[in-house]
C-alpha cells in the first residue's frame, strides 16, 4: 500500500473530492478538512491534495495548471508548513484515526483492547 489520497480540491475546476473510503471519518473533521483544501487551492490557484503515506503520516501535494507559468513554489511550500503549524490537532487526529482503522497494527491493537475488555 502505498500513497493515498484523501481529498482533493481544484481551484480551476471548483470542486472538492473526499475519498469515499474515508468517509467514516468523524463529521467535524471532515468539514474542517473541507475548508483547509479549498481554502488552500484558492489562496494558491492550484489543484491541493491531502493524503496518507503508508505508516499514516499526511502529505500535502500542489498541483500547478498547465497553463501557469508563474506558480509561486516556494509560496506554496510555505503556505503548507503554516497549514501543518496551525493544524497541528487536526493532523493529529487524522493520523491516529487513519492508524487505528486502516492499518494492520490498528487492527491488532483494537483486537487486543477486546480481549482485554472481555476479561
Amino acid at each position: 500500500m502505498e500513497k493515498q489520497i484523501l481529498a482533493v480540491a481544484s481551484y480551476e475546476k471548483q470542486k472538492y473530492f473526499i475519498e469515499p473510503k474515508f468517509g467514516a471519518l468523524p463529521e467535524g473533521i471532515q468539514k474542517e478538512l473541507k475548508v483547509m483544501c479549498v481554502l488552500t487551492a484558492q489562496k494558491l490557484c492550484c489543484t491541493f491534495l491531502v493524503g496518507f503515506e503508508r505508516e499514516g503520516d499526511i502529505y500535502f501535494e500542489t498541483i500547478k495548471p498547465e497553463q501557469c507559468i508563474d506558480f509561486d513554489d516556494i509560496g506554496a511550500e510555505l503556505e503548507i508548513k503554516r497549514i501543518q503549524s496551525e493544524n497541528k490537532d487536526l493532523l493529529k487526529a487524522l493520523k491516529i484515526w487513519y492508524v487505528v482503522f486502516c492499518t494492520k497494527e490498528g487492527e491488532q491493537l483494537k483486537q487486543e483492547l477486546l480481549k482485554k475488555v472481555n476479561f
